[in-house]
Formats: C-alpha cells, structure tokens, sequence
C-alpha cells in the first residue's frame, strides 16, 4: 500500500477538483482555484529579552477574492509551514462561501512556539508580523484574526501598531478583539456553538436524540470548551477529551462546567490540561480516544488526526469537525463506508468566520449588536446552510464535504464569470 499522502495543499486541491468534476464545471474554474491568488513571506527581527536577536518567518495567503476581500486567522505554532498556511486560505475560500459571506479565503501563521517567548517577546512578534505585512492587509482587503496559539490580546497589539502606521483607528483591520475593544459579543464561543450547531442538526437527520448522546472531544481549546457546555446543555454526556498534555476519559460523563473550571480556573492546575480531572482517567493516545464509542465525535485539534491508519476504529455516528481538515481524504473515504455522518469543517467550524464578519460589519458601522442578536443571526446562517448541503447531498448522492464544496464553488464560479475572471 502506497504511502497517504498527508499534504495539506493537495489534499485542498482534489477535495476542490472533486467537486468541481461533480459540478461539471469548466476547467477554468479549478485551474484558477486550484493556486492561491498572492502569498506573502515575511522575516520578523526581535530582540530577545536577553538581548539577543532571532528572526521568525512569517506567511499569509491570499486564495481567491471573487467574494469579497480575504478572510482567516493568523497562527503561531512550530510547525507552520507554507503548503498548509495556503491550504488553509483555500478552506477559508470555500468555508465563506459555504455560509454566504462576502468574503474570500485568507490565512497566516507564524513558525514559533509562543510557549518559549515571555509576554514581551510575544508582543514584538506580533506588532512586527503586522508591519512586515505591510499593506498587504486591511479593512477592505484581507481581515485576520485568531487562530492556533493566537487571541485577542494579539490581534490588539496587532490592530494597534497597524493605527500607528497609518495614523487614525482601523478597528475593522483584525477581528476576534476584545469586546471591550471594538469586538462583537459571542465570538469568542462562536467556534464552539457553531461546531455544536452542525452536530445537533446532523443528529435531528438520523434521528439521535442529543439528550443522553456520548460525546468524545480532541483538544479542549476554544472551539471545544464551549461546544462541551452546549452539548452538556442539550443532556449529552461528555465522556472523554483529549488536549497536548494527556486526556480524562469517564464513561458516565462529565460535567461540562466542572471540567472547564478544572481547566482554565484552577490556579493548581498551569498547565491548563484536562488531564486529572477527578473521576476520569487517562487517555493514552489520539488513536485511543478516537475508538471509544460514543455518538458524536468533534476533532478539534489540527490537520490529518484521522488517517486510513486510524479511521477502522473510529466509533461514531457523528463527526463535527471542529478543527481544520481533521480528516484526510483516505479516513473520508472509510468513514462513509462505515455510514459516519461528516459535517465537514467548511461547515462545522463556520461560526467563528460567521461571527468575524458580524464584527467587522459593527465596526464599519460603528454600531454594535446585544449577544442574542449575534446568536440569532448566527444560527440562522448555519442552519439554513446545513439544509441545503444536505438537501444537495441526498439529492445528488454525496458526501456533506462534496455538497459543501460544490454549493461554495457554485457560488464562486459565477462570481468570477461575472466579473470576468474565467
């Protein structure tokens, strides 16, 4: 057996030429579709604290714009690297069309372990990777925001050296800000509420009741946290999260809320692992954790965690894809044969880019939503976007991820004709 290939760019690449064959569509619109638009890389000096100097490298990919200025976050982690840095724009492309925004895809991400670095270390980076990006971002044409080991203090420090380089206030150059600093209330569990969203209406399709569904979650950041506390609402039970450190598995579950406070309001607790939690016990593996059996999975982690290698044990008969491309085309393929319901990435992980653009909106606007406005805007999108995927799938005999990308590519191509780009 062939080795699987686990790029990310080219695993974007031929989910976008599939559904591109199952639309029939001209060759024209893969063939631009199928590279990013423009990519920036970036040398970023700091002076240590120590007073030493180390240069980082920085990317950020522009995919396609055909809707509306780039749009998608900005990451810190060591193994970023360009091919998933534009993969990850490309998802970003069809993730906006998917839920109708008026955007196109955008994606960055620095090569540093933000552990290593002191708070003022951090903001160096982080006000230099702006400025290295020069005008290569901006309100109206590519937005960034939040993503792996990023949050809203750095897209301030961000925002705030981007006013100073041009001298008056940009409040919609960045989103994921804080509320108290040009933010919009509900982004930051939007991620979360938006992976349970998928999740609830995919167990309404086969009809899995929620109240008493065994939930298993990889990692216990943002997007999982808050997705938890909705599905520890609607009477599922948390039986098993994974984060870096090590996992805590019970199968009579686990209170959301507890667990959360374990997390991130434990003071004992500075590695802000769920590992330990009382009344659990270890999770040994990634591997591990994805064949317990349970109703609903949510994989929201990073890239390729389900593989051919471990996609026979999975276990399940939902998968959220909280996290980017969890999934490689491989375990898709099992999956479905197993009759796995995949809400795909594109759709399930939404609310966040769908909440970022609510902010970016009440900031050109200078007026700001209450929290149940931004809730009931955001669950009439994804709602409405989960119909009609499924409706495509049933109708044409796909898989979600297929009916995601051809709703979105549909939408992309006739822009692009309009506009005269193919």
């Amino acid at each position: 057996m062939s080795k699987e290939n686990l790029n990310p760019k080219e695993i974007a690449q031929a989910q976008i030429k599939a559904a591109c064959d199952q639309l029939n569509a001209d060759p024209s619109i893969y063939e631009v579709l199928k590279e990013p638009a423009k990519v920036m890389q970036v040398s970023v000096p700091v002076k240590m604290d120590d007073g030493s100097v180390r240069t980082f490298v920085g990317y950020r990919s522009q995919h396609n714009i055909a809707l509306g200025p780039a749009k998608g976050g900005l990451r810190y982690h060591p193994d970023v690297h360009l091919d998933e840095v534009i993969a990850l724009s490309m998802w970003m492309t069809i993730k906006c069309a998917v839920v109708g925004l008026p955007y196109g895809g955008g994606k960055g991400g620095v090569v540093v372990d933000p552990k290593e670095l002191s708070q003022n270390e951090l903001e160096k980076l982080s006000r230099g990777f702006i400025r290295a990006l020069g005008d290569f971002v901006s309100p109206q044409k590519d937005i960034p925001a939040p993503d792996v080991n990023t949050n809203p203090q750095i897209m301030a420090w961000m925002m705030d050296e981007y006013d100073q380089i041009k001298g008056f206030n940009n409040p919609g150059l960045i989103t994921g800000k804080q509320v108290q600093l040009y933010g919009s209330l509900g982004r930051t569990e939007a991620t979360g509420r938006g992976t349970f969203i998928a999740a609830r209406e995919a167990a309404e399709r086969i009809g899995l009741p929620l109240e008493g569904a065994r939930v298993v979650m990889q990692g216990f950041g943002n997007v999982s946290t808050y997705a938890a506390l909705l599905f520890h609402e609607a009477g599922s039970k948390i039986i098993a999260v994974r984060d870096y450190y090590g996992g805590a598995y019970n199968p009579d579950g686990m209170d959301a809320q507890e667990l959360y406070d374990y997390v991130y309001n434990n003071p004992e607790n500075t590695r802000k692992t769920v590992v330990g939690f009382p009344g659990s016990e270890d999770i040994e593996s990634n591997d591990a954790l994805f064949a317990i059996d349970c109703e609903i999975l949510v994989p929201a982690a990073l890239e390729n965690m389900i593989t051919s290698a471990n996609a026979h044990t999975v276990s399940t008969k939902i998968i959220s894809e909280g996290a980017n491309g969890p999934i490689t085309p491989e375990a898709d393929k099992i999956l479905e044969e197993k009759g796995v319901l995949i809400v795909p990435d594109v759709l399930a992980n939404a609310g966040g880019v769908t909440v970022s653009y609510f902010e970016w909106v009440q900031n050109l606007q200078n007026f700001y939503w209450t929290l149940e406005e931004v809730n009931a805007r955001l669950e009439r999108i994804l709602v409405d976007a989960f119909e009609e995927i499924y409706t495509m799938k049933e109708e044409k005999g796909v898989s979600m991820r297929v009916a995601a990308y051809m709703k979105a590519i549909d939408a992309i191509a006739y822009n692009m004709k309009m506009r005269g780009t193919i």
